[in-house]
């Protein structure tokens, strides 16, 4: 019996495609990242601006985005972006509302775009990010 040089070469081919897509799973290649903990989310934040020091975080329950707060009030913004993360500090343009345990997030940037996560204290984020770029009691008059 005489096997076909097309089917044989389908074959292999088929063969070769399954060997390297298991040994990119095996090597965890192309799993979208996830934070578990504020340290992670701490790096990936000086990552995105160098010096940036988080005194406060909340990471979405499925690890895929993150918010940080400074000690100068400055929020920043962590969201997955392929297999690593994007990230904005928060201007007065940006805007925040909550929907069924979600935050909803505007950054004010078309080209970052908006975000959704699901945190445990939805409000008080959506609080500081709403007053980001907003006078206090004691601003200029």
């Amino acid at each position: 019996m005489e096997i076909d040089p097309l089917l044989l070469q389908f074959g292999g081919s088929l063969v070769a495609i399954v060997l390297l897509a298991w040994f990119a799973s095996a090597l965890k290649l192309g799993d979208k990242p996830k934070l578990a903990s504020h340290s992670e989310a701490a790096r990936a934040a000086g990552e995105v601006a160098d010096g940036f020091t988080p005194i406060e975080s909340a990471i979405a329950h499925d690890g895929a985005g993150a918010l940080l707060k400074d000690a100068n009030g400055q929020i920043m913004l962590l969201k997955t972006h392929g297999v690593h993360f994007a990230g904005r500090i928060l201007s007065g343009e940006a805007s925040a509302t909550a929907s069924d345990g979600m935050l909803i997030i505007n950054t004010g940037e078309a080209r970052f775009g908006s975000a959704q996560l699901a945190l445990d204290d939805v409000d008080s984020w959506v609080v500081a990010i709403n007053q980001l770029g907003r006078c206090s009691h004691d601003c200029p008059a």
